[in-house]
C-alpha cells in the first residue's frame, strides 16, 4: 500500500517557533503514517526537542497546525487535550522511573491517573503483566528501579509506555547510553512492538544503526525545517553532502 493511501495519525504543518531572536523551527512539516516508524534525526540544537513538545502541548508554536488522529491540538481545551495525550506513549531518554516505587507501581501510575481511560481495561494486574511480558521483564516487576540494569530500565519505561495501549508511540533518543548488545535488543524490541501492536511510532534518535534498521522513513530537521525525507536507503547514497554527512560512521 502506497502512504498515500494509509491513514495520517499525526501531522504538522509549516511550524514556525521562535524564542526571542532565536528562530529554532522555521516551517517544519511532518506527516506520520499508521503503522508506521518514521525517524527524526538532527544535530543538537536543531528543534527536535522543541518540535516534540509541541506535539504534546508543552509548547505553543508561533503559527502553524498540528493535528493527532484529526484533532487540531492547538485549539484544544486543556481536559481534552489531557486526554488525547493518552493515546501517546513516550518512552524519554532517561527512561524517567520513579526512583521511590518499584516496577509494578511505575507501571499502575499511569492506570490511577486515567481511570476513565482503562474502566473496560482488563484490570490493574492484568494490564501491569500484559506490559512486562511484552518487554519481557515480568520476573523484575517487584524490583525497584536502583536494581535495574541500563537496558532493563529501558525496557520497564518502554511498557509503561505501552500500558494504556497508544495508538502513537514516541520515542525520545531509545539506544542513548545503551551498549551495542542492549541498544540492538532495544531495536528489535520496537520493532517486535509495532508489529504486535500496530503503533505508528516517531522515533528521535542520533544512532545511525537505530535509523538503519527500525525507520520505514526518515526526515532530516536541518535550520528548522525537514530539510530532507526518504528510506534511509534513499537518503544514505544522497549526493547530496550535507544529507551524507548524517551517515557517516
Amino acid at each position: 500500500m502506497n502512504k498515500e493511501d494509509r491513514k495520517i495519525v499525526l501531522e504538522l504543518k509549516d511550524i514556525h517557533k521562535s524564542f526571542g531572536k532565536n528562530h529554532v523551527l522555521k516551517g517544519f512539516n511532518l506527516k506520520l503514517y499508521e503503522g508506521e516508524n518514521l525517524v527524526i534525526m538532527g544535530k543538537s540544537g536543531s528543534g527536535k526537542s522543541v518540535m516534540v513538545k509541541s506535539i504534546v502541548g508543552l509548547i505553543q508554536p508561533d503559527s502553524g497546525s498540528i493535528t493527532i488522529k484529526d484533532h487540531d491540538i492547538i485549539t484544544m481545551g486543556q481536559e481534552e487535550l489531557d486526554f488525547l495525550r493518552t493515546e501517546i506513549g513516550f518512552l524519554f531518554q532517561g527512561s524517567a522511573l520513579y526512583d521511590s516505587m518499584t516496577v509494578r507501581e511505575n507501571l499502575e501510575f499511569p492506570l490511577r491517573r486515567h481511570k476513565d481511560k482503562v474502566k473496560n481495561f482488563e484490570g490493574t494486574e492484568k494490564s501491569v503483566t500484559q506490559a512486562l511480558e511484552s518487554v519481557g521483564l515480568l520476573h523484575a516487576i517487584d524490583l525497584m528501579p536502583a536494581e535495574l540494569s541500563g537496558g532493563m530500565m529501558r525496557r520497564v519505561a518502554l511498557a509503561r509506555a505501552l500500558i494504556l495501549k497508544p495508538e502513537i508511540i514516541m520515542y525520545d533518543e531509545p539506544t542513548a547510553g545503551l551498549d551495542p548488545i542492549t541498544s540492538n535488543e532495544i531495536i528489535q524490541l520496537m520493532r517486535t512492538i509495532q508489529k504486535e501492536y500496530n503503533t505508528s511510532s516517531l522515533i528521535i534518535t542520533h544512532d545511525v544503526d537505530c535509523a538503519r534498521v527500525i525507520s520505514n522513513r526518515i526526515i532530516l530537521l536541518v535550520d528548522g525545517i525537514n530539510y530532507a525525507e526518504g528510506t534511509y536507503d534513499e537518503l544514505s547514497t544522497s549526493s547530496d553532502p550535507q544529507t551524507r554527512a548524517f551517515f557517516k560512521n
